[in-house]
């Protein structure tokens, strides 16, 4: 289990990062209509939620200390943060439906949050390498594993 949370983590690793870039593509794709973030909703509504609970729960297997687990399952909160974030930032637009001031800077706690996320699942793959590479303590101590 040890493996598979390592291997969990740095793929939760790797869908952020295609986060960023499939914003990224939403961002610059001209004209700009409802479906310039596709990619990056599917991303973070389905594929970076499941690839938290399968990390999370790979590393209760691996019996990674508690606030390791804790850190893993994170993610998942961050998540909600961002949706949370991306309909208030909708909410405030003026009569005819374009961006406000507010709605701008309440949008860029939207990029901001995902930079946490990032940071977070960035400790969780640096501690899946530490489990992984601990040693069992049966073996450790002598007994067969």
């Amino acid at each position: 289990m040890r493996k598979a949370f390592l291997v969990s983590s740095a793929l939760l690793l790797a869908a952020f990062v295609l986060q960023f870039i499939f914003a990224a593509v939403g961002g610059f794709t001209k004209p700009a209509g409802d479906g310039a973030y596709a990619l990056h909703s599917v991303n973070g509504m389905a594929v970076i939620p499941a690839l938290t609970l399968l990390t999370a729960l790979s590393a209760a297997l691996a019996r990674a200390p508690g606030r390791l687990v804790a850190l893993a399952i994170l993610p998942i909160g961050l998540v909600v943060v961002q949706a949370l974030i991306a309909m208030l930032a909708n909410s405030f637009t003026d009569a005819t439906g374009a961006s406000t001031p507010l709605g701008l800077t309440v949008g860029g706690l939207h990029a901001l949050n995902g930079i946490i996320a990032v940071h977070v699942v960035v400790g969780v793959l640096r501690g899946a390498k530490r489990v992984a590479s601990d040693t069992p303590v049966a073996v450790r101590e002598g007994a067969p594993a």
